[in-house]
């Protein structure tokens, strides 16, 4: 039940998807119990260390020059101001500290300057995690060599709907990267967005994409769209909410030994629709009220809803250290 396969086609995935809604949770959690503690949640925090004027025209971001938001472009942060974020997060209990500019690609100079902010990040201890847009095979060496542990590229949806959403890069730009990401040994974080307007069957083929790496990602976030006035998404039909379980459900049979983490949109998901995603599943979230330059879940809910759940923080080993999260709310009170 639980192997780890990497030959799963879109039919097998999108037949996972249709199975009723009662044996899909048991078989996820089944596996899930296998691969890790079902009590467990690993805690990562994001931060947008360069916001907006982005080339890239995505279709649901607000940071793209292409739409007409409200997000102010800003320079890249200095060293100081990142790590004085990520002090703060790892005293709320992050163990990994994520780090996303707004760029197609980073020149050599820009990336001296974000290795500059994952060294110090790392010397606290906590896990480092970047996301830049699209990599060379150097700059992945580069990243590598200075002690990064993740490399954030999401595939965002499948393929086949892949075009309606983004026009300014393809498909194959982004495994390229993954590529060059795995090819050095870093690990991987990717995953997509639902409720673009995608179809069940393109749900399917992203997560078969996912599937069919090399090597799983380590870490899969599952996001759900954040409609920003000013995008071209922005009026998109609500995703129902049992539609987005179903989709953590299958990843996790997919993807066994991958976390999978709750991100962007999960402050629109009820507590009984969360508790859901970790009965399916999901074992990881972005805490904190930001995510890059949308609203992220109250800090406070995040903490109560975990007492009610008997959900505990997850720790990290950083070489030799072991750096420990709150496990409940009374823990840190």
């Amino acid at each position: 039940m639980s192997a780890i396969r990497h030959d799963w086609s879109v039919d097998e995935v999108e037949a996972l998807l249709e199975q009723p809604f009662n044996d899909l949770m048991f078989r996820a959690q089944s596996v899930h119990r296998v691969h890790f503690d079902p009590n467990q949640i690993q805690v990562s925090a994001l931060l947008s260390v360069k916001t907006g004027a982005c080339p890239e025209d995505c279709g649901y971001c607000g940071q793209s020059a292409h739409h007409t938001t409200d997000i102010a472009p800003e320079r890249l942060l200095q060293v100081g101001d990142v790590v004085a974020a990520a002090r703060a997060a790892q005293a709320d209990g992050a163990t990994r500290f994520c780090m996303g500019a707004a760029w197609r690609h980073p020149t050599d100079r820009n990336l001296d300057r974000v290795i500059a902010m994952v060294e110090a990040v790392h010397a606290l201890g906590m896990e480092t995690c970047v996301t830049l847009g699209m990599l060379t095979g150097a700059q992945a060496e580069r990243l590598k060599a200075a002690g990064l542990d993740f490399y954030n590229h999401n595939l965002d949806t499948s393929p086949e709907f892949y075009g309606q959403v983004i026009t300014t890069r393809t498909y194959q730009d982004r495994l390229e990267t993954l590529a060059h990401v795995q090819r050095v040994g870093l690990k991987v974080c990717s995953g997509g967005i639902l409720g673009l307007g995608e179809s069940r069957r393109d749900r399917a083929s992203l997560l078969c994409q996912l599937a069919t790496l090399p090597r799983h990602p380590e870490s899969v976030p599952i996001n759900l769209l954040v409609q920003i006035e000013g995008t071209p998404l922005h009026g998109t039909a609500d995703l129902d909410p049992f539609e987005f379980v179903r989709t953590l459900a299958v990843a996790r049979i997919l993807m066994p030994a991958s976390h999978l983490r709750l991100s962007a949109g999960r402050q629109r998901l009820s507590d009984e629709a969360q508790a859901l995603c970790y009965l399916a599943g999901a074992n990881s979230i972005f805490f904190g009220e930001r995510l890059l330059t949308t609203a992220n879940a109250a800090t406070e809910r995040d903490r109560r809803l975990f007492d009610r759940l008997g959900l505990r923080f997850a720790t990290v080993d950083v070489g030799e250290r072991a750096v420990p999260g709150p496990c409940t709310h009374s823990a840190v009170a």
